[in-house]
C-alpha cells in the first residue's frame, strides 16, 4: 500500500484528536450528570469512554498516518528520526487544532455553553511528576509493542490509559493536545490555563526520557528521517 499524502495523514490526525476530545470531554459531562455526585463512578465511566475510544481510532487511523494523535507521541517518533520537524509541527497543530473542535463539540451536544474556561487547579509537583510518569509509559507501551506485535498497539494503548487514569494523581493526560483543549472545558474533564504549562513539561520530558531506554530496551537503533 502506498504512503498517504501528508494532507491526508493531517486530516486523519485531527479528525483523530477531535473525536478523542469529544469522547473525553462528552462522557465526563455524561459520568457527572448521571453518577449523583460520586466522583469516583464519575471517573470509571470517563476512564471505559476514553480507553475504548484510543482503541477505536488507533486502529482505523493507524494505517494513514500511525494515529499518533498527541504531540508528546509526535515529539517521541521525531527523536527516533522517523518523521522529520516540519511534519512533526504539522501533526501538533492539526492534533490541538482537532482537540478544541472535539471539545467544542462535545458542549454543543451537552447543550452547555461552547467557548468555556477550566476553573479546576491542577498545578502541584506531584501532578507534573504523574503527567511524565504517564507520558513516559504512553511512548515505553507504543514503542515495545509497535517492535514485537503492532497489530496489539491499539488494545494496548487503550488498556494502558485506562490504568495510567487510575494510578496517577494527574488521570494521566499524558498528551499535550488534550492538556490544551481540556483548558477549554469548564466542566468534569477540564483543566485552569495554569496548569497547562506545567503538564506539558511534564508530558515532554516523559516522552523524550522513554526513546532511548526502548530503543536499547527493545533492541532498536535510532535514525535519521530523510
Amino acid at each position: 500500500m502506498a504512503p498517504a499524502s501528508l494532507a491526508r495523514r493531517l486530516a486523519a490526525e485531527g479528525v483523530g484528536a477531535a473525536f478523542l476530545l469529544a469522547a473525553i470531554v462528552g462522557s465526563g459531562i455524561m459520568a457527572e450528570q448521571l453518577s449523583g455526585g460520586n466522583v469516583a463512578l464519575a471517573l470509571l465511566c470517563n476512564t471505559a469512554a476514553t480507553g475504548a475510544i484510543l482503541v477505536v481510532l488507533i486502529a482505523i487511523l493507524a494505517p494513514v498516518s500511525g494515529a499518533h494523535l498527541n504531540p508528546a507521541v509526535t515529539l517521541a517518533f521525531m527523536l527516533r528520526g522517523e518523521i522529520t520537524f516540519r511534519v512533526a509541527a504539522l501533526y501538533a497543530g492539526i492534533q490541538i487544532a482537532g482537540a478544541i473542535l472535539g471539545t467544542l463539540s462535545a458542549h454543543l451536544m451537552f447543550g452547555q455553553e461552547v467557548w468555556q474556561i477550566a476553573t479546576t487547579e491542577r498545578a502541584t509537583p506531584q501532578l507534573w511528576l504523574s503527567e511524565a510518569v504517564a507520558a513516559f509509559g504512553l511512548v515505553f507501551v507504543i514503542f515495545g509493542a509497535g517492535r514485537s506485535r503492532p497489530d496489539t498497539v491499539p488494545a494496548l494503548v487503550g488498556l494502558y490509559i485506562a490504568s495510567a487514569y487510575w494510578f496517577t494523581a494527574s488521570t494521566s493526560f499524558a498528551n499535550p493536545a488534550v492538556t490544551i483543549a481540556r483548558a477549554f472545558t469548564d466542566t468534569f474533564a477540564g483543566i485552569a490555563p495554569t496548569g497547562v504549562p506545567g503538564f506539558i513539561a511534564a508530558q515532554a520530558i516523559g516522552a523524550a526520557l522513554a526513546v532511548p531506554l526502548s530503543a536499547w530496551l527493545f533492541e532498536r537503533g535510532i535514525k535519521v528521517a530523510r
